[in-house]
């Protein structure tokens, strides 16, 4: 064999050996590449926030009154610190109780509202109007008796409140004469009056009240004037249901002895102040405001709530008020809450010394009309005391309008 014949099989051998090693590095760098990665699933959507409730509420005095609208509105800021931003509230303040609330009701629902809240007995009339023709908002009606199936209605046992403050003043007295500012003659405030005078007359027989009549639930001037004859004319203790702080500021300014109303007046006159019946609607408000926001809200009923459901109480109680007495008007205040006390338990006598006489509807024809009075240790139900139009024994004057 050739030198060159060696030579060219050597490089032969070599060339194979070269490819072949490298046919063996490719086919040991090939690696299987990984699956690739599913494409992320987008999260669904959150469902859209729903949007808030509107709820508004219509006014017969100004939030500033210092006692009924200054009560309702500190309800309706209960409502929003409770729920925050699931609802959305407004007010319209000084609403007449005329045919201008019926506009004011309209406008209301126009803005989108579906809770309305009329907070006082004359709008009971344009609130029923303007629910029958917006069967999708829910109206709520204070202190009236009409309802519908969108409408319904809530009030409080103030008459509890005047029980216990005329248990305070009958024991505070020094004249056995009381003053009381009145604001329009309705059964709800007939019955306050008359409730005061039997308080007053449990720990002090000798009670007699006055009553001067403004004809209005919030004017200040009016008040004032009444207040102020009232005490010229031999009371020394005032109490009032009427909606401002006028016949407070004036026995403060008198020199007397006077309650606050609805709210607790102590700022206003701090030396006259004796104690506050006051009405908490926070419980209610926000009771009704969650029914419309989980769907459970039913129209066509009413509520009555006191001392029991958290929507009465007597606070801020004065300093020389008998200890004694305080612990009475406490073990009124148990016996109001758990059921076993009543300020209406007969015998009660009118005003002219026979039993107090109210009307009534008949049990046995719902269409007739019947005239009770209360046996001895019967509770008046409900019923009666909504029938209350004339005095109890011990209130001087007639109702006006009265027979």
């Amino acid at each position: 064999m050739t030198d060159q014949r060696k030579r060219q099989l050597i490089k032969l051998a070599a060339l194979s050996a070269i490819t072949a090693s490298t046919a063996l590095v490719v086919g040991c760098g090939k690696k299987e590449e990984p699956a690739p990665a599913p494409a992320p699933v987008a999260a669904p959507a959150p469902p859209p926030k729903p949007d808030p409730l509107k709820i508004a509420f219509a006014y017969v005095g100004p939030v500033g009154d210092g006692g009924w609208t200054f009560a309702h509105d500190t309800g309706r800021k209960a409502i929003e610190k409770e729920f925050g931003d699931r609802v959305v509230t407004s007010f319209v303040e000084n609403v007449p109780e005329a045919a201008d609330a019926e506009r004011v009701f309209r406008d209301m629902v126009g803005q989108g509202n579906k809770l309305i809240f009329g907070t006082t007995f004359g709008y009971m009339d344009p609130m029923l109007k303007v629910a029958a023709d917006h069967k999708d908002v829910k109206f709520e009606q204070a202190t009236g008796y009409k309802q519908a199936e969108n409408m319904r209605t809530y009030d409080s046992r103030t008459y509890e409140g005047a029980y216990m403050a005329g248990v305070i003043a009958g024991t505070m007295t020094k004249t056995n004469t009381l003053g009381i500012v009145a604001s329009i003659p309705i059964p709800e405030v007939i019955r306050n009056i008359n409730t005061f005078t039997l308080g007053a007359q449990s720990v002090n027989p000798k009670i007699k009240t006055r009553v001067v009549w403004v004809n209005k639930w919030f004017d200040p001037p009016k008040e004032t004037e009444a207040a102020t004859a009232l005490l010229n004319g031999g009371a020394d203790i005032l109490f009032q249901n009427t909606d401002s702080s006028a016949a407070l500021q004036t026995a403060e300014k008198m020199g007397k002895r006077a309650f606050g109303w609805d709210s607790d007046m102590t700022a206003y006159g701090p030396k006259a102040h004796l104690g506050s019946a006051i009405i908490n609607w926070a419980p209610y408000y926000i009771k009704a405001t969650k029914e419309a926001l989980d769907g459970t809200w039913k129209g066509g009923g009413g509520v009555w709530w006191g001392v029991k459901e958290g929507a009465i109480d007597m606070v801020s109680m004065a300093e020389d008020i008998p200890a004694d007495t305080k612990a009475k008007v406490a073990e009124i205040k148990k016996g109001l809450a758990d059921g076993t006390f009543h300020p209406w338990k007969g015998p009660i006598t009118g005003q002219d010394g026979k039993p107090f006489m109210v009307e009534v509807t008949d049990p046995a024809d719902a269409t007739k009309k019947i005239k009770r009075s209360l046996a001895k240790d019967e509770v008046a139900d409900d019923g009666f005391l909504h029938g209350i139009t004339s005095y109890v024994r011990g209130v001087e004057g007639k109702v006006p309008g009265g027979k």
